[in-house]
């Protein structure tokens, strides 16, 4: 099944609450954001945010300026039908993050806790990679999260890459300079835990 069938199926049959990766508030993630947007119009994309309550946070806070960024329309249309009237203040964006026309030096800030560990083929990180270049200014930030060594082997009934600290920011390369590494333990709705790793970098 090709990646985009897979994810409309996902959460065309099963309730975001349910789903391995649901969190009620993406604390970390929201907390690491906005210690970097010194501005309310910080232009911030969440790649594969899906229906992610994290946009939801965002804007609770002020932010004006968020785009959240997924292969399924599913996805996005849970959290659109979510927002309400708010969802119309959201940059909606529906396609693969390898591929989708991004403006240049458009992003500030950039995060990433759903797709990033599914590309398990080189050339696909390579050209994640390089849209990551393309749409971050420079001297804009890149937070990324993805399983750590002891995660899981697969979610969602896909193969996973588990990335050591050193290793995830190694994928990105001289040009992204290490701000932090963070480590997170995950409770999932079915009360497992896993194991995520954050990598926090500028672009020079």
């Amino acid at each position: 099944m090709e990646p985009k069938s897979h994810w409309e199926e996902v959460y065309s049959t099963k309730s975001s609450e349910t789903v391995s990766w649901y969190q009620p508030h993406a604390t970390l993630s929201l907390e690491m954001i906005r210690a970097v947007a010194n501005e309310k119009s910080a232009r911030i994309v969440d790649v594969g945010g899906g229906a992610s309550s994290l946009v939801d946070d965002l804007l609770a806070h002020g932010m004006r300026k968020v785009g959240v960024l997924d292969i399924s329309g599913a996805a996005l249309a849970v959290a659109r039908q979510r927002l309400g009237k708010q969802a119309a203040g959201v940059h909606w964006m529906e396609g693969d993050i390898t591929t989708f026309p991004l403006e240049k030096a458009s992003i500030d800030i950039w995060h990433d806790r759903a797709v990033f560990h599914f590309l398990t083929d080189m050339a696909d990180r390579a050209a994640y990679v390089a849209q990551v270049r393309h749409a971050v200014r420079p001297g804009g930030h890149v937070i990324v999260a993805a399983f750590g060594p002891d995660g899981p082997l697969e979610c969602s009934g896909l193969p996973v890459v588990r990335c050591a600290p050193d290793a995830l920011h190694a994928q990105f390369g001289g040009a992204f300079e290490l701000l932090e590494h963070i480590q997170e333990d995950h409770h999932t709705p079915s009360g497992l835990v896993q194991h995520f790793v954050y990598c926090h970098c500028v672009m020079h």
